[in-house]
């Protein structure tokens, strides 16, 4: 065994060889240790006395292992290839590699060395124990002496908070805790499986101590040997009793993923993102409305909930704390229900966050508050019942009928809408399975001066509702029958307000300030794309045209004006994003319709000259006339290519077409597919081929060249449904002639 790590490695003898290797600089002990530890681990065998490198095993120790469990300083990261060749070079001295594979090994090491250099300096393969091992070091402090670690530990948890060096760059505490996590992870099972090959040792004997397997119970006894085995290895390669420390003492300095309640929120917004995106690397949009850095911690302790939870701290008020108000007990919360969400929260060791901490700490402790009362708040169903109870910590969201109603689905759609107001009552008409006109259906809702005194939930009058719907037919039993569920998910988003977070006022709900910050937070640590408008006003066009043309056309616009405002807003800093726009296309682009996207442009401002030079691109030039042409601008329809002509009517007849649908569904004893004629989409496809070159079978051809991906639809419904044989055979023509094309890409 080698006494310094309890494993039987060779270290001693390994490093002794090294030094009296003429010529060759002493190799520094702590990466030497982790290398041959790891290289065991992995499996390398041990019959030349060291664990023996192959090029596989030098990629997954370099690239995978190391940066996330051993602590270097630039010179012992310079060690760490020496060490590679030096143990290439002792396997080769032992007979046990030839001159071929010793030199494709070593080539392999000057493979992996350059990623293996950026990760050890990539901040986010960052843990606890790698942090806290860069400061003190950096402090002067001996790395391998418990009790200078230990005195260090208590001088930096005594420090202010705004005095403790941070993270670096947009790092946050959340995917520190993850990445810790997940290297302990990975030496738990190297370990296990190192001992389970420790039980057909070869002729070199086992890796690891013998278990104390005579213990009453030797499998737990087992699993505590491991993990003070990982434990030591840890503190080894970082500083010595950051383990035991982290564990006790000291737990609030390196918190783990289950103390972290946003986390699990994270994880529901996650999956609600790729729900809606399929990808998490799909930006949302900025909301509208965030709280810089410095306002977070006065919006946080002006929240009734959060204020609650800290004076309930034994031994302190809030309104002890520096320009805090009285006490105010939310309404919705139970004392014992204020108490099991500061447990949940850390308190009461997080009250030196909430006094004290820095804007991202306070940031964090928000979103821990904000989670803690989600997942204790039940979904509503679309009838309007709540399973099990009606009011906070009923049971858990995951229980509940409608996920759609669910507090996490209730965040994540908000965030999605860049934080612009919704209306309760068209939450839960849209969940109860009511038709919701596009065009309405992700409008910002206009916001009361002021609501009921007594913050009672009334749903909107009749007219006001059929607005939100943008269906003028709704009835009043129809409504009637949305009030039980609509004061049920009013009641979950006072709730939600209590932490600051969210605000109700009368039917309109939407993001604070504090709330838009603590989700971007949130939605962050999920490794969700979630930019700040700084971001997404520096992005170039092709990218801000990409992610905008996903975002409700309010936000859409905001943003794509922003993004030219902050480039001068002249017609040369406009004229980029149409070109992005045409060029997506041009390209193939699969996404929404360009429509939506030129209409984002329209309501940003988009100048009338930009708009006026594009009359003759090929892809928006037909776009680009419509527009000059609602907001009342004389322009030249020759100039429009008869291609774009063709691609702008196939978005306007599919917008036809699913408005036929839409409205056959409606009916009564209706459905998508009743086979009802589309009158909607035969009446504008007849008035665009009055106009059209050779009439309507050219215009058929004509949408097939200009939309051959989504056009199907709409000849489809022309081959069923046109009175005139022509263009019925040349849709179904066209139709076969897209299969065909289709069939050879695949």
């Amino acid at each position: 065994m080698t006494p310094a790590t309890g494993l039987n490695t060779g270290l001693d003898d390994f490093l002794a060889w090294a030094a009296a290797r003429e010529g060759a600089p002493a190799l520094p002990g702590r990466p030497a240790d982790a290398v041959l530890c790891l290289l065991a681990l992995r499996g390398a065998d041990r019959r030349a006395g060291v664990p023996e490198p192959t090029p596989e095993l030098v990629a997954r120790v370099l690239g995978e292992d190391l940066p996330g469990l051993l602590w270097a300083t630039a010179p012992e990261t310079d060690a760490v290839p020496r060490v590679l060749y030096a143990l290439a070079d002792r396997v080769h001295e032992a007979g046990r590699l030839n001159a071929k594979r010793h030199l494709r090994l070593l080539e392999a090491v000057d493979a992996a060395v350059p990623a293996f250099r950026q990760a050890m300096a990539d901040p986010a393969r960052l843990t606890w124990h790698r942090w806290y091992a860069s400061l003190l070091r950096a402090d002067g402090v001996d790395p391998d002496d418990p009790s200078a670690v230990a005195a260090w530990l208590g001088g930096y948890a005594a420090a202010p908070h705004d005095s403790r060096p941070a993270l670096p760059g947009a790092l946050r505490r959340a995917a520190v805790s993850g990445r810790t996590f997940a290297a302990r992870a990975r030496l738990a099972e190297l370990l296990l499986a190192a001992f389970s090959r420790d039980t057909r040792p070869g002729p070199q004997g086992p890796l690891l101590p013998p278990p104390p397997l005579s213990d009453a119970r030797p499998d737990e006894a087992l699993g505590a040997a491991l993990e003070a085995l990982a434990d030591t290895l840890t503190d080894r390669w970082t500083a010595a009793g950051l383990s035991a420390a982290f564990a006790g003492r000291h737990a609030d300095l390196a918190p783990g993923p289950e103390v972290l309640p946003h986390l699990q929120l994270a994880d529901r917004l996650r999956d609600d993102h790729l729900d809606y995106y399929g990808a998490g690397d799909a930006p949302l949009p900025p909301p509208v409305r965030a709280a810089a850095p410095e306002e977070v911690r006065a919006l946080l302790h002006a929240a009734p909930l959060p204020d609650a939870v800290a004076a309930g701290v034994p031994g302190t008020t809030a309104g002890a704390l520096p320009g805090a108000a009285p006490r105010r007990t939310p309404a919705a919360f139970a004392e014992a229900e204020i108490e099991a969400i500061a447990e949940r929260c850390g308190f009461p060791a997080a009250l030196a966050v909430w006094q004290g901490g820095t804007p991202q700490e306070l940031t964090e402790l928000a979103a821990d508050l904000l989670a803690a009362v989600a997942e204790r708040l039940p979904a509503v169903a679309a009838d309007g019942s709540v399973p099990d109870g009606t009011g906070p910590g009923a049971v858990a969201a995951d229980t509940a009928q409608d996920w759609s109603l669910g507090p996490a689905h209730l965040l994540y759609s908000l965030y999605e809408r860049g934080g612009t107001p919704d209306s309760v009552a068209r939450r839960v008409a849209e969940a109860a399975g009511a038709q919701v006109a596009v065009e309405a259906e992700e409008q910002p809702v206009p916001v009361p001066a002021s609501a009921s005194d007594d913050g009672a939930y009334a749903m909107p009058p009749l007219a006001e509702f059929a607005d939100l719907l943008g269906r003028p037919e709704v009835t009043e039993t129809q409504r009637a029958r949305l009030t039980a569920p609509a004061r049920a998910l009013a009641t979950v988003v006072d709730a939600l307000g209590a932490t600051g977070c969210l605000f109700r006022r009368g039917d309109a709900y939407g993001l604070t300030p504090l709330g838009g910050t603590v989700l971007r937070h949130v939605l962050l640590s999920a490794g969700v794309a979630a930019p700040d408008a700084a971001e997404a006003a520096a992005w170039d066009a092709r990218t801000a045209t990409a992610a905008a043309r996903r975002w409700p056309p309010a936000v859409a616009a905001a943003a794509l004006a922003a993004w030219a405002e902050h480039r001068g807003g002249g017609d040369a800093e406009w004229a980029p994003l149409l070109a992005a726009l045409a060029g997506e296309r041009d390209a193939g682009h699969r996404g929404p319709a360009l429509l939506g996207a030129v209409a984002a442009l329209d309501h940003a401002g988009v100048p009338n000259g930009v708009l006026r030079s594009a009359l003759t691109d090929p892809v928006l030039g037909a776009h680009a006339l419509r527009v000059l042409r609602a907001r009342g601008e004389d322009a030249d329809a020759a100039a429009v290519p008869l291609e774009s002509r063709a691609l702008l009517l196939a978005e306007e007849l599919e917008e036809r077409r699913l408005a036929d649908r839409r409205a056959a569904a409606a009916e009564p004893g209706g459905a998508e597919g009743s086979g009802q004629a589309p009158r909607r989409l035969l009446g504008a496809f007849d008035a665009a081929a009055a106009d059209w070159p050779r009439g309507g079978a050219a215009l058929v051809a004509g949408l097939a060249r200009a939309a051959p991906e989504s056009v199907g639809g709409v000849l489809s419904a022309l081959r069923g449904h046109h009175p005139d044989t022509a263009v019925a055979d040349a849709a179904a023509h066209e139709l076969k002639e897209l299969g065909h094309r289709r069939g050879h890409r695949h």
